[in-house]
């Protein structure tokens, strides 16, 4: 157990949409069982689920890098039994591993990253940051997509105000975020004090109103931002699954590299625009999230459920 408990530290503190945190876990001597739990599913933004196995691929790398930093080995079976598509890994504890700086700086980074909402700074992020992100996705079998081209960039911001747009007028949306965004007392969700500033008129992309951000001063944003699309090439729970796993060590690169991030959604939460996005990147692949990278000020951790709660 003195394993395990790390681990489960770690696994919890992966991203996840409004932060429900969609997970459960059940451990063994020699084993930990990755589940989806299914009542933090979002009805309206994910109905199919799509974000919440983004979320568990995700925790499970997370577990992967907790214990191998710890010094011990690991191996996963994805979604082992196909009469329980909840049930979505079992990850095997094998035996002792060396522990290289790299091990302990993605276990560092698990601590440390954040979703910052806030405004970068215009210091653009260098084309060595830039390779090493694109090189960590496909170590997970996924493509992350740089959206360094001006048509291409503006493309994906018109489907970006679009479908915030979309997502504003829908009184379904609209509930189902109020009932995730906090006041900070409790341990999952999005506390309103994490929605950071309204961009001022003008700005390229348009970020996420959160319930309570209309009372917010305007504030510039970066001009150039740097925006990357992460995808897979099929559309399975499976390479839902990888993908998440993908984002996961594209987010801790990007932490040890001193770099922010932030998800841009609403995009892939729409299957229309979704699926102009995918045609906008070529037609290949299918998106599965929006990142935007850049410098900023440390944004604040937002609150996690406690291993003794979602584990058993």
């Amino acid at each position: 157990m003195d394993l395990i408990q790390p681990a489960l530290e770690a696994a919890v503190r992966a991203p996840s949409p409004h932060n429900t945190q969609p997970w459960r876990f059940e451990v063994t001597s020699d084993r930990i069982d990755v589940l989806l739990d299914r009542e933090r599913v979002l009805p309206v933004a994910d109905p199919e689920g799509r974000e919440a196995r983004l979320s568990c691929g995700a925790a499970i790398l997370n577990l992967q890098l907790a214990l191998r930093a710890a010094g011990r080995a690991s191996a996963v079976h994805l979604l082992p039994d196909r009469r329980r598509p909840a049930h979505l890994a079992i990850v095997w504890l094998q035996g002792p591993c060396e522990v290289t700086p790299e091990d302990q700086a993605f276990a560092r980074a698990i601590r440390f990253r954040r979703s910052n909402r806030r405004p970068f700074t215009d210091r653009p992020v260098p084309a060595w940051i830039r390779q090493t992100l694109v090189r960590a996705a496909s170590l997970e079998g996924a493509t992350l997509t740089l959206l360094e081209h001006p048509a291409v960039l503006d493309g994906l911001a018109n489907l970006l105000r679009h479908a915030e747009h979309l997502q504003h007028e829908d009184p379904a949306f609209q509930a189902e975020l109020r009932r995730w965004t906090t006041d900070g007392g409790r341990r999952d969700g999005v506390p309103m004090s994490a929605g950071g500033p309204r961009p001022a008129p003008g700005n390229l992309l348009a970020l996420r109103a959160y319930p309570g951000s209309s009372g917010r001063p305007q504030r510039e944003f970066e001009r150039e931002p740097l925006v990357t699309v992460l995808s897979s090439f099929t559309d399975t729970p499976l390479a839902q699954l990888r993908t998440g796993q993908a984002l996961q060590r594209v987010l801790l690169t990007g932490t040890t590299a001193g770099v922010s991030a932030s998800f841009l959604s609403q995009p892939v939460e729409i299957p229309s625009t979704r699926d102009t996005l995918r045609e906008l990147l070529g037609g290949q692949a299918y998106p599965q999230a929006v990142l935007r990278f850049g410098y900023g000020f440390a944004a604040a951790a937002t609150p996690r459920r406690k291993p003794a709660v979602v584990a058993r």
